[in-house]
């Protein structure tokens, strides 16, 4: 039993399950399964990704995940209790995946490659996480890498954006639109800081004042030999001094060794480099010291160990410089490691302190160190940026034992808690006497410090960072120089005690070259580091005397104390001269700079501090101070507040002499703390007020200063004190305020009134000044209003807060209207300043302030200034009215206050916002997103109550509607600009929809006013500009593109949907109900909604269009009653159904539905309309389905066909069902656009008069902006020229002459326009010329059927002809078919397909060629019109086709199969003519009949013999032309094995048993007796002719076609006994009437190539009628030219003999007409050399070849014809220009009566006779299974399946060619026989193989030996389907056939029905395959 789940609810499938059981459910490992229940071992539910598929999976297959459930029971959801970054890595996994497939299959390597690594990473930092082995920081790392990772994933992959605030992905309904809208441009940004692989950029939140270098020395590439110290310090070369002190790096002699005594002592971080130090111009300097002898070279290693006990001294020895501007100026999101190799250079040592300098500039005289070339220090740098502590802190182990090197004075922050108290003493150079010394002296300088006690003080100096303090500091030695420069800087550290009275003294020793002796001294110098007044010493240069002293014992009791120290040293005694003299010519210059948060160098602030022991001092110090470093100040913040404040007043609080200058000092101090080196103090001065500050009574004199400032604000020239004191406010009322307090607790509140009063008399006059409008204070007031806002809050703890926002309210009240934009800025930041403030905290403040600000927005969002700051208002008062709302809604009452702030600010703010965003909409404004934003959570804060008060308030007290409608009016269109424009960008998918969301329930509000105030019916009183506006609005918002969420990925879709619903089907519900209140009204928006209706109910959402759809009927219904009927809806919804389909909107299921929606309507209600209403409906469903087809193929040009089709189908549409013209001229320019790019010109041309028809000879002005300005007459005059050009192009001359004819009757007889005339009759000769001359290839036609419902519905089970291209077959046709559907199967087989194929779910296609039956024309039908002109209308203006399919009747005689061998013959008519505006029509009507296998051997024999008069005729007027083809041709015909092929046709139709079997077919079995007599006759007259013309080289063979046709004569020996029985010796029957079958007058020329049925059959002219009749015998009567459509005259005498294809047909002949069928492509072309004579008409041939009567009834072809073409191409060649591409036709005849017999021969004698032996012939020998040759006669039929009625068999038969040079004739080896009815016929359709029969029928029969073994290759795309026709093409051979079984079956290849038969000789023209039946 299954039991619902209550705990297991979500798991993961751990493997893969196929789902192999009854309702099994298929999961693949890492699909997520929601369950719904359980049994025994089972859970039934769903996978998340198909919600809709339930089913069944075993529980040991699915690992279970805790889980929360929302919505328990039906609709419950179930979301996983796990990190939130987990399950978004989770989902967002599951996304990319689809989308990664995608790329790898557009084949995007790159975005593959990257995408993949970045989800391989989300991976495994989700495994990371999931383990929960990180800890708490790593956790926090990890997940902020993730999520910048996902967004930039998000960001390529063309996804949404995920707002965030930190890691955490924000929930919309937490937050107002307006934080939302910020949320999403500070992630949008956050994303741009990510590089393209998804690695993190890192961004800092604020500028980074302090950064600091970390240095390391890599590796020393020198090797000194001593010890050696390298001095690394940083050098800004700008201003050539080092900005940092030293930091030493010590190398034993040994050599650098990545072993060091102590961590860390090769690197160091130079701390506290400010932004100005980070410049291009920062260098890093080494100098390289060496320890040890005075000189150094290689031979003093010999006495290492006595050096160790000599003096040591430090000498210069070389300097490296590297720049580090890069690394330095790089973004601080660069914080990789830099590597450097310093290169080190050495110079005369007396230049060794500006080397450096030498270096960077390249001047002076240096040169490098000798030793590798570029193996110099190498060193790594990386910045690091931020608080050093922070850094430590977060890189314990790379930084916390790093010795620090510090920089030169102070940061650029200086932190409160920071200690220091160092003394800088740089030793810069000396002047030294030489002392009667030629040489200079070695100086040494040491330095010591000595305490007040004059006690060397230990451990005070360093040299350099990284080393240990020493107690002296021995300087460089520079070599024998008495001018030496050292350059070096020493740093002094003493504790703060030890500075009083404490000195350094500077020790000068001579240092000797000779390592025994000791240094010497001999003099030294001083400096106090203090004065008596406590001042520190002095920065900057000091020259110091310099005593001589050669006794260091002398030195001990610093005697020399009471001496100056330098020339302006005040505390030593000039005059005095003591133990120690002056040397005055010599001196010592150093630089100290203090570096001290302890000590003071100022005078003046000493004096300040000690104001007591001096008063009368005080003014001037308080003046001096006034001029302070900032610096000095703030170290003594606390003494020296104090010190003000007591200067300040009295103690009773009176104000003193002092208290103004006080003033201004405060006001500094206060304003120095507002500057970035100090922010950090400002806590130290808050600390202050709060503990220490204890002065009670200040306030007054401060309340009084502030005031005295802003009444005399005027009159002061220099604002900048004023502008101080305001700056200072903040904290000069922090001050008040805590004097107050102090002074209120220590009295009990006395003299509350009167501080009240000077506070309010403050506030008074600050108002008072802000009134002023005066532009030399306005920077003055700017300050105040910037500040004043932090007063107001510290004002709560003396005032009533109420008190404190009226005051506020009144200062901003108090400004001017019109303010400069400085001043605007400036109060509206006061009041965003005041709105995020306490004040705006409280209920009863806030209501107040609410007023106040809404009205000073209003006031500038009307004139649109500063939008950002007003924006930025508003959204803080959104943003806290919505979190107190959402607050106030959890225990479930509703917040009265904030309900009433929101009301206030909707009045007061709502209709100006929407006015500032309808006029910022088409401008470039910046903060429109916000603006927008701050409109939309407006509204999300309104409920009904506020939209009711909002009508009421906009309407005023007299209810007056105007107002009320310009609102609404305005508020519709914004909110339609905002659903229609990319207000926010296209991946802001969470506020838009929010936003939409919001739209959506405010338009249900906005839509209560138009239902009660704009439509009063009883009133009459309608709206429907308002009504209109509703509507579109509503239809834009519904058919946006941000709610079709048919185009979202399924997880997004489903997000949307759980959280908003379907948005789209809520507000069509409310068009609907909107709809339905208008009642008589809806007049009003016919037709104007139609359309904007139509777009809603073509949105693919069912329930919207089952709701939506029935508004149409409404029209209708609306339409019908008010005026009669409903075209005006009709009309519309057809303009607009054409326009929205070809947009991409509706589908097929769109066609069901309105459909089924509107007939149910329409039917249920059965209104007075119905018959109509359903009529409509119909047509609108037919017009649907046309469009949707059209829409489908509209791109691509695979899918131009299609295109054409659709069009079609569409412009008929258009004329024919709802006669809409200008639809129709649209359809047919785009169909005609699409014919012109597939160059179909004809086509083109056809279309285009479509357009021509449509106008007519007049002057009307016509309205087609292709031709602004025309008249029809001349619009249809320029597209009959276009029409005339493409006919050309198109060579379908014909149809332009009759254009041409009307255009000259217009210029001649209207215009008068002779020139033109004159052109234009040029043009038609030149059209009757091209008729005659030009070259025209008759195009093949083909069946096409489309099969299976996979087809579009225009195709669907439908069958079409086609018309090919030029010279195109039927494989190149079918390829072409392919390629446009390339998913379809092509059947091999022409049999009818049944309903399986049918309704098979796929498509199939079956082609196969057919022959065009002419329509019945006068032209045809005339007998004396030369066949190039009447040519033509064989295969144009055809309607109705042929094509024949053979089947078996009865029991099949294995060893003759022709006895039982019918022809199915099918007549197709199509809808319109070929050609036409198409290439193809639609089949609409299908005829089929059968012939008899006897009377389709007649056909074939006819096709024989008029072939072979076509080739005698041809060379009896042109002897001169090739000889090849007529020698192919009849050695073809003669030199076969003849009997085989007509014993067959003995043994089948000239028995007994055939004429007791069917007694009606024995007319057929004479006829065919005539027939082949005839046939020998031909032959005959033949041969005599070919001996008259054949050359020398020819005669052989000759003679050898003449032995062989006196066997054949001999062979047909019976026949001739039997001819005297013959239709010769009987006398005429009466003439029947013209009645005749349908299928008597078409033609028996199977389809266009039809090998199998005997086609050979030809046109045949009257050069040949002289073999049978005389000139004097043919007077008869004649069709000719004038009388054209008459009908043939009965002639009472009997006529002369007609010729064989002339006479009468016997009863059941149903193929009257010589059909031939040739290749309708073939033509001159083919024929390489001669030329191919007119035929001539009667007139012209002088009569030589009178023609016999035309009997009635059996007359359908010209005698005029000329030879069939079929024939023509294997006779000699012919000239392009006579091309002779003709086909027969077949005129109709509408009755069924059969025609009578044959009437006897007239007494005209039969050549034949005479050369027919009359003994009785030889029994034919009945022949084996061997080769031989084929016969012309052999009559086996060839059971070719037409495709389509169409057997393209490709009866090459080529085989019974000669081996002709391809260049002479394509076809080369034309075959007699038509298939010789004997191999074909032996397999059934289905089972014959080609390949098999090959060798049996001899199918080369040429002399060239090889092919008659050689299988045919594969068939080429187009057989020769043309050899049946032109040739005797039924190629079987008389022998037996094999045996059917043995016959191999194989399957065609594809889109062809049957192999088709391949000459070996024939190397021009491929052989068609017949496709099987």
């Amino acid at each position: 039993m299954w039991i619902p789940t209550s705990t297991k609810k979500y798991g993961v499938a751990i493997y893969n399950w196929k789902g192999g059981t009854k309702f099994g459910l298929p999961l693949e490992i890492g699909d997520t399964v929601q369950i719904l229940e359980e049994c025994q071992g089972w859970y039934r539910g769903f996978s998340t990704k198909n919600r809709s598929h339930k089913g069944i999976f075993p529980q040991s297959y699915i690992h279970l995940k805790p889980c929360k459930v929302d919505n328990e029971g039906l609709f419950e959801s179930v979301v996983p209790l796990e990190d939130p970054i987990v399950r978004e890595v989770t989902l967002v996994l599951r996304e990319w995946g689809r989308i990664w497939k995608g790329i790898f299959v557009e084949r995007n390597h790159y975005k593959f490659e990257t995408v993949g690594k970045v989800m391989r990473d989300l991976l495994e930092w989700r495994r990371q996480l999931v383990m929960g082995t990180l800890t708490h920081d790593q956790t926090t790392d990890l997940k902020l890498k993730i999520i910048q990772k996902i967004d930039w994933g998000n960001r390529k992959l063309g996804l949404d954006l995920v707002p965030r605030q930190s890691a955490n992905m924000v929930e919309p309904d937490s937050m107002s639109v307006v934080e939302l809208y910020h949320v999403h441009v500070a992630s949008a940004e956050n994303i741009q800081g990510v590089s393209a692989r998804g690695t993190i950029k890192r961004k800092e939140q604020k500028k980074t004042l302090t950064h600091h270098l970390y240095f390391c020395m890599r590796d020393f590439g020198h090797h000194i030999g001593e010890d050696t110290e390298i001095y690394f310090s940083l050098y800004d070369a700008s201003k050539q001094k080092y900005i940092t002190e030293r930091f030493l790096v010590k190398i034993s002699k040994d050599g650098f060794s990545n072993y060091v005594e102590k961590l860390h002592s090769n690197c160091t971080i130079f701390t506290d480099l400010g932004s100005a130090e980070l410049n291009k111009d920062i260098y890093i300097v080494a100098h390289i010291m060496r320890i040890g002898r005075m000189l150094y070279s290689d031979s003093s290693r010999k006495t290492e160990k006595i050096a160790a006990q000599q003096q040591i001294f430090k000498r210069p020895h070389g300097v490296a410089v590297q720049n580090l501007g890069d690394s330095l100026t790089s973004k601080e999101s660069d914080t990789d490691e830099r590597e450097f190799n310093m290169k080190v250079y050495q110079a005369e040592e007396k230049d060794f302190h500006q080397l450096h300098e030498f270096i960077i500039k390249q001047s002076g005289k240096f040169s490098s160190l000798s030793g590798h070339i570029n193996y110099g220090i190498m060193i790594s740098v990386k910045m690091l940026h931020g608080e050093l502590r922070t850094i430590t802190e977060e890189n314990p182990l790379l930084y916390n034992n790093v010795c620090l090197t510090s920089k030169l004075g102070f940061p650029d922050v200086i932190m409160p808690g920071d200690v220091r108290n160092d003394l800088y003493l740089y030793l810069d150079r000396g002047e030294f006497e030489r002392g009667g010394k030629s040489t200079g002296k070695n100086i040494e300088v040491s330095i010591v410090v000595l305490d007040s006690e004059k006690r060397i003080i230990k451990n005070c100096l360093w040299g350099a960072s990284g080393m240990e303090p020493i107690s002296e500091y021995n300087s460089v030695i520079i070599y024998h120089h008495n001018s030496p420069v050292w350059g070096e800087n020493v740093r002094l550290t003493l504790p703060i005690d030890k500075f009083a009275g404490a000195h350094v003294r500077l020790e000068y020793r001579h240092c000797s070259t000779r390592e025994k002796n000791d240094k010497k001294l001999f003099g030294f110098s001083f400096l106090r580091l203090m004065d008596t007044e406590g001042a520190a010493v002095q920065d900057g240069h000091h020259d110091l005397y310099i005593y001589k002293c050669e006794d260091p014992p002398k030195l001990e009791n610093c005697g020399y104390l009471s001496l100056p120290a330098f020339a302006r040293d005040f505390e030593g005694n000039h005059e005095a001269s003591g133990q120690f003299s002056r040397s005055h010519k010599e001196i010592v210059s150093i630089k100290t700079l203090l570096c001290s948060t302890k000590l003071t160098q100022n005078v003046d602030l000493l004096a300040l501090l000690r104001w007591k022991s001096h008063p009368e001092r005080i003014p001037e110090s308080l003046h001096r101070v006034l001029n302070l470093g900032d610096e000095e100040f703030i170290k003594f913040l606390q003494d020296v507040l104090d010190a003000l404040f007591a200067l300040f007043s009295t103690e009773d609080g009176n104000s003193t002499a002092y208290s103004g200058p006080v003033f201004h000092v405060l006001v500094s101090i206060f304003n120095l703390l507002d500057g970035s080196k100090y922010q950090y103090f400002k806590p130290v001065l808050e600390a202050y007020i709060k503990n220490h500050f204890s002065a009670a009574l200040v306030y007054k004199g401060l309340l009084t200063s502030v005031q005295h400032c802003a009444d005399w604000v005027s009159s002061f020239e220099k604002q900048e004190p004023i502008q101080k004191c305001f700056k200072s406010l903040e904290y000069i009322f922090k001050l008040i305020i805590q004097s107050r307090l102090l002074f209120s607790r220590a009295t009990g509140g006395h003299f509350e009134d009167s501080f009240r009063r000077d506070l309010f008399s403050v506030f008074v006059s600050l108002n008072k000044m802000l009134g002023i409008s005066d532009n030399h204070i306005i920077n003055t007031q700017v300050a105040l209003l910037i500040t004043i806002s932090s007063v107001y809050e510290q004002l709560t703890d003396v005032l009533p807060t109420i008190e404190v926002t009226k005051l506020a309210t009144n200062m901003l009240d108090s400004l001017p209207r019109d303010l400069p934009s400085l001043l605007i800025q400036a109060k509206l930041s006061c009041i965003k300043n005041i709105v995020t403030g306490k004040l705006f905290q409280d209920d009863e403040s806030r209501n107040i302030l609410l007023v106040t600000t809404c009205k000073h927005l209003r006031f500038h969002l009307m004139r649109r200034e500063e939008l950002k700051l007003c924006t930025d208002i508003l959204g803080e008062i959104l943003s806290y009215l919505f979190k107190q709302r959402k607050a106030s809604e959890e225990p479930g009452k509703v917040n009265n206050c904030i309900h009433h702030d929101v009301d206030t600010l909707c009045l007061a703010i709502l209709e100006v916002l929407i006015q500032t965003i309808l006029t910022s909409i088409d401008k470039d404004v910046k903060v429109f997103g916000c603006l927008v934003a701050c409109l939309i959570g407006i509204l999300q804060l309104l409920d009904e109550f506020h939209y009711k008060r909002l009508w009421e308030v906009v309407m005023g007290p007299h209810q007056d509607r105007k107002p009320l409608k310009d609102f609404l009016l305005r508020a519709f269109l914004v909110f339609r600009n905002l659903v229609r424009m990319e207000v926010f960008p296209p991946d802001w998918l969470v506020i838009k929809m929010l936003t939409n969301n919001v739209i959506l329930k405010a338009l249900q509000e906005f839509a209560q006013p138009l239902a009660f105030k704009f439509l009063d019916s009883r009133a009459g009183y309608f709206d429907k500009e308002l009504w209109t506006n509703y509507f579109n609005l509503s239809v834009d918002y519904l058919t946006q593109e941000s709610l079709q969420l048919e185009q979202f990925s399924d997880v997004k879709r489903e997000k949307i949907i759980e959280k908003y619903a379907d948005m789209r089907v809520l507000m069509g519900f409310q068009i609907l109900s909107m709809w339905s209140q208008l009642g008589e009204c809806k007049l009003h928006f016919i037709p104007s909604m139609v359309g904007p209706f139509l777009e809603v109910t073509l949105v693919p959402e069912i329930e919207l269009r089952k709701a939506t759809l029935h508004i149409f009927f409404d029209m209708m219904e609306c339409e019908q009653r008010a005026r009669g009927n409903f075209k005006q809806v009709e009309c519309e919804l057809i303009d607009k159904l054409d326009i929205l389909i070809s947009e991409n909107k509706g589908d097929d299921e769109y066609r069901r539905l309105f459909n089924t929606i509107l007939l149910d309507r329409v039917q249920s209600e059965e209104p007075v309309w119905k018959e109509s209403g359903v009529a409509f409906i119909s047509s609108i469903t037919r017009l649907l389905e046309r469009l949707l087809d059209y829409r489908n193929v509209i791109q691509g040009d695979k899918n131009r066909d299609k295109r054409m089709s659709c069009t079609f189908n569409l412009l008929n549409f258009y004329k024919n069902e709802i006669n809409r013209k200008e639809m129709y001229l649209r359809y047919i320019k785009k169909l005609h656009d699409l014919h012109l790019s597939a160059e179909n010109y004809t086509e083109a041309a056809f279309t285009l008069k479509l357009y021509a028809d449509q106008l007519a000879w007049s002057n009307n002005q016509i309205s087609d902006p292709n031709y602004p300005g025309h008249s029809e007459c001349q619009v249809k005059e320029l597209l009959y020229r276009q029409i005339i050009n493409y006919f050309d192009k198109g060579k379908c001359w014909e149809k332009g002459i009759p254009l041409l004819k009307e255009l000259a009757n217009l210029y001649e007889n209207i215009f008068f326009d002779y020139k033109l005339l004159s052109d234009i009759l040029r043009y038609q000769a030149k059209f009757y010329d091209n008729i005659l001359t030009q070259l025209r290839p008759e195009p093949e036609y083909f069946r096409v059927g489309f099969y299976g419902l996979s087809f579009p519905l225009f195709v669907r089970n439908k069958q079409f002809v086609y018309r090919g291209l030029e010279y195109e077959r039927i494989g190149a046709f079918t390829q072409r078919l392919q390629t446009e559907f390339p998913s379809a199967q092509f059947l091999m087989k022409n049999t009818p397909p049944d309903d399986t194929i049918m309704n098979a779910d796929a498509q199939y296609i079956q082609i196969c060629n057919v022959k065009p039956i002419p329509e019945p024309n006068p032209i045809i039908l005339a007998s004396d019109i030369p066949e190039k002109i009447s040519r033509f209308y064989h295969y144009n203006d055809v309607r109705k086709f042929q094509c024949d399919r053979p089947v078996h009747k009865g029991i099949i005689d294995k060893d003759n199969e022709i006895k039982t061998l019918w022809i199915e013959r099918t007549i197709l008519e199509i809808s319109n003519v070929l050609p036409g505006i198409l290439r193809w029509f639609e089949v609409i009507d299908r005829q089929t009949e059968e012939i008899p296998p006897v009377q389709y051997a007649c056909e074939t024999m006819r096709n024989v013999e008029n072939e072979l008069r076509q080739l005698i005729t041809i060379h009896s007027m042109d002897p001169k032309r090739n000889l090849n083809p007529f020698t192919m041709r009849l050695q073809g015909i003669i030199d076969a094995n003849v009997q085989g092929g007509l014993s067959k046709y003995q043994q089948a139709f000239f028995t007994k048993e055939f004429a007791k079997l069917y007694p009606e077919h024995k007319v057929y079995a004479e006829t065919l007796r005539e027939l082949i007599i005839n046939a020998t006759s031909v032959i005959q007259e033949g041969l005599i002719l070919h001996g008259k013309l054949a050359p020398q080289s020819v005669q052989p063979l000759h003679q050898r076609l003449l032995e062989r046709f006196i066997q054949l004569k001999e062979s047909l020996g019976s026949f001739n006994q039997q001819a005297t029985n013959s239709i010769v010796n009987t006398p005429l029957p009466p003439v029947p009437t013209e009645k005749r079958l349908l299928m008597e007058n078409g033609s028996n020329r199977s389809s266009g190539s039809s090998g199998n049925y005997g086609h050979l059959v030809d046109h045949h002219t009257a050069e040949y009628d002289n073999i049978y009749t005389k000139p004097a015998e043919n007077e008869r009567s004649t069709l000719n030219r004038e009388n054209l459509s008459l009908p043939m005259p009965i002639n009472s005498i009997a006529p002369p003999i007609p010729q064989r294809e002339c006479r009468p047909r016997s009863q059941g002949f149903n193929n009257p007409s010589f059909a031939e069928l040739r290749t309708p492509t073939r033509g001159p072309v083919e024929y390489n050399s001669g030329s191919l004579p007119s035929m001539k008409s009667r007139d012209a041939e002088s009569g030589d070849l009178p023609l016999p009567p035309k009997p009635t009834h059996s007359r359908e072809r010209s005698l005029t014809k000329p030879p069939s073409p079929r024939l023509l191409r294997h006779a000699l060649s012919m000239t392009p220009t006579d091309n002779q591409h003709l086909r027969n036709s077949w005129p109709e005849s509408g009755n069924t009566e059969e025609a009578p017999p044959l009437p006897p021969r007239s007494h005209t004698p039969d050549k034949r006779v005479h050369s027919l032996p009359n003994e009785t012939p030889p029994n034919i020998p009945k022949r084996g299974q061997k080769k031989t040759t084929q016969s012309m006669c052999s009559v086996e039929y060839l059971p070719l399946e037409d495709s389509g009625q169409e057997t393209n068999l490709v009866t090459s038969t080529n085989s019974l060619s000669t081996h002709v040079d391809s260049h002479d004739l394509r076809d080369s080896g034309i075959s007699m026989t038509e298939p010789a009815m004997n191999n074909f016929n032996t397999a059934s359709y289905e089972d014959f193989d080609f390949r098999t029969h090959q060798a049996e029928m001899n199918i080369n029969n040429s002399p060239s030996p090889k092919a008659e073994n050689e299988n045919p290759p594969p068939i080429p795309p187009k057989s020769t389907i043309c050899s049946l026709n032109s040739s005797f093409d039924l190629g079987g051979s008389l022998e037996r056939p094999k045996r059917r079984e043995e016959l191999d079956v194989q399957s065609p290849v594809e889109g062809y029905s049957c192999p088709g038969i391949h000459n070996e000789n024939d190397t021009s023209e491929s052989t068609e395959k017949n496709p099987e039946s």
